[in-house]
């Protein structure tokens, strides 16, 4: 599932003036499309942008053996990167231009285990935002079976660039 798209360098990656002169909307929806570079931790952590609308934004990913805990499970940090990712580029989706967002703080609640080698959609929706403040929720669920995996919330913290 690697993305040929997505950013292997600093230089790869768009620059925030750039990137500051699209609304949220535009730049996911340029990743979205290939246009531009995608997030490289979605090559390390075998996930992609599938889904980008005004305050919704998906991931479709499986978790290589290398996001295994010892234990012979997937890692957490792999149910928790990919949360923070739908739902803070959901909150992205509604900034207009010259705005950008950080993640001030997120929370997730694994349901089950995802087993071995089995396909997930990480959605991200939208709940709030405001001058400040964004918030979204976000579920993880199996793509053939749709059981629940993980859920979590979100609120990032949302600046002005001028």
């Amino acid at each position: 599932m690697p993305q040929p798209w997505a950013a292997k360098s600093h230089n790869d990656l768009l620059p925030q003036p750039d990137l500051l002169g699209m609304s949220g909307l535009e730049f996911m929806q340029g990743i979205q499309n290939g246009a531009l570079a995608g997030p490289p931790i979605c090559d390390t952590l075998n996930f992609f942008v599938s889904v980008v609308e005004k305050g919704k934004v998906a991931f479709d990913g499986q978790p290589l053996f290398s996001a295994f805990n010892p234990m012979g499970s997937v890692h957490g940090g792999w149910y928790g990167t990919l949360l923070d990712s739908c739902m803070a580029c959901a909150v992205m989706t509604m900034l207009p231009k010259g705005s950008y967002y950080v993640t001030q703080e997120f929370k997730i609640n694994i349901v089950r285990a995802i087993p071995e080698k089995a396909a997930v959609r990480a959605t991200g929706v939208v709940s709030h935002v405001g001058r400040s403040t964004g918030v979204a929720t976000g579920e993880i669920r199996g793509t053939t079976d749709n059981k629940l995996y993980a859920i979590g919330s979100t609120t990032c913290l949302i600046m002005n660039a001028n």
